[in-house]
């Protein structure tokens, strides 16, 4: 930590900023992707037994969709606090909510245990994992890019956008690994909760971290010249609602593209009434595509800062349009090198979007609602795009086959494509400013 001067207040090192801010990020999206995982391969056995394979999944995914509307209800909830009292004690905060629900849902009865009461504890855990994730993504962006210098906003951003990746990668591989050092018996019976109860070995790393940090210059200045919202949630509602409706959209294509990519492509592909293939072939797969994912998210923010967020936000919405008309040719039983083509494809397309889409929202707000304002856009466009997608999908797929999907996932990258049109093209804002965005 770098010594503060007669005066000055105590500023942490950008190196320990930007690693606060990716390990919180991983941490969260390692909670949330373990969920996913275990809802297309765990729950519909354990936890809603039915006589029809199709249905117990498609309850499974429901409660997998009840977080993204918890994650407004964070995002409120902590952007509120996040914007009062400061960055840092919130995100502390949102990490211990998503950590603690995680855990829990490792320690849960079964229905063969306990009947109905487990499905309950289960989405009851899983609203918890939505509300902390749901404080958690505006705060670390927020972390990197107040502390950005001018010019590289999207390289900062990056880093928490990083977390994405890694936590899939760390929860997949978990997965993997215990698929095969376990027997299909010991998976289901004690295997599947490991990944859960050793997050907590994670959060505390994260706390550690965080606990370490200091707050952001834009928020101090905000402090210091009293220019604080009494209330940052309705003045986002009734100052800013434009670029709320707007900002929502624009994370559409984002959204629906990652989930068809990970939870529908997973449960689609390994189904006996989908595409067949085992776990052992299909999880390795979209690993592999993950790490192109990852790739991109850096090569993305380089591009962003150089021409404009919204210009490669807009190009990248356009590519996705084109992809859904590639995913019936490419997404096939019998051919894993056109499933393997299909994941490179996109996922890179995801590391496109998804690495300048934290500085992009962030930058439609001014510091006094940022928080809340960013994390709400976020949030609602994962209401949108992402919490019934995995849901649609497999019900598209089931009565219509997957051409059905890709015209799904065209549709949204399309009306991404629009919204970001239509958001008016500005000078850069300075994020480590305490004023209002560029008109």
């Amino acid at each position: 930590m770098q010594a503060a001067t007669s005066g000055q207040k105590p500023v942490a090192s950008k190196a320990r900023i930007l690693f606060a801010s990716l390990i919180g990020t991983t941490i969260e999206f390692f909670d949330f992707y373990i969920y996913a995982t275990a809802a297309v391969l765990v729950f519909p056995h354990l936890f809603f037994p039915s006589s029809d394979p199709t249905s117990a999944t498609l309850q499974s995914l429901a409660t997998f969709a009840i977080a993204f509307f918890a994650r407004p209800v964070g995002a409120a909830v902590f952007g509120h606090y996040g914007d009062r009292i400061g960055r840092k004690a919130t995100l502390v905060a949102a990490l211990m909510t998503m950590g603690l629900s995680t855990v829990l849902i490792g320690l849960l009865p079964t229905y063969a245990q306990v009947g109905v009461v487990a499905p309950l504890l289960l989405a009851l855990c899983r609203l918890g994992q939505g509300l902390g994730l749901g404080g958690e993504w505006g705060g670390a962006v927020l972390l990197a890019t107040e502390n950005a210098p001018k010019g590289k906003e999207a390289w900062y951003g990056m880093f928490p956008q990083l977390g994405a990746p890694i936590g899939f990668i760390c929860a997949t591989g978990s997965f993997l690994l215990l698929s095969d050092f376990l027997t299909e018996d010991q998976f289901f019976t004690w295997g599947w909760r490991i990944p859960f109860i050793a997050s907590a070995l994670l959060v505390f790393v994260g706390l550690w971290v965080r606990l370490r940090i200091h707050e952001t210059p834009a928020f101090q200045k905000t402090l210091e010249r009293k220019e604080r919202v009494s209330m940052p949630l309705a003045a986002v509602f009734t100052e800013y609602k434009t670029q709320l409706v707007l900002g929502t959209i624009a994370a559409l294509a984002t959204f629906t593209l990652f989930y068809i990519m990970t939870v529908f492509s997973l449960s689609w592909g390994t189904a006996a009434a989908g595409l067949g293939y085992t776990r052992q072939q299909f999880l390795p797969v979209q690993m592999l595509g993950v790490v192109f994912f990852g790739l991109l998210i850096p090569v993305s923010a380089v591009l962003a800062d150089r021409f404009g967020r919204r210009n490669i936000l807009l190009g990248t919405a356009l590519g996705i349009c084109a992809f859904g008309f590639l995913l019936p040719v490419l997404f096939v039983a019998d051919q894993l090198f056109g499933v393997l083509a299909f994941s490179i494809i996109g996922f890179s397309l995801m590391g496109m979007t998804y690495g300048p889409l934290g500085t992009a929202l962030a930058e439609l707000f001014p510091t006094a609602v940022r928080y809340t304002g960013s994390s709400m856009t976020f949030n609602l466009g994962g209401i949108v795009g992402a919490s019934l997608a995995p849901y649609i999908a497999t019900a598209l797929a089931t009565s219509y086959g997957t051409a059905s999907v890709g015209y799904y996932l065209s549709i949204a990258g399309l009306l991404t494509a629009l919204a970001l049109f239509a958001i008016p093209a500005r000078p850069r804002t300075d994020m480590t400013s305490h004023g209002q965005p560029a008109k």
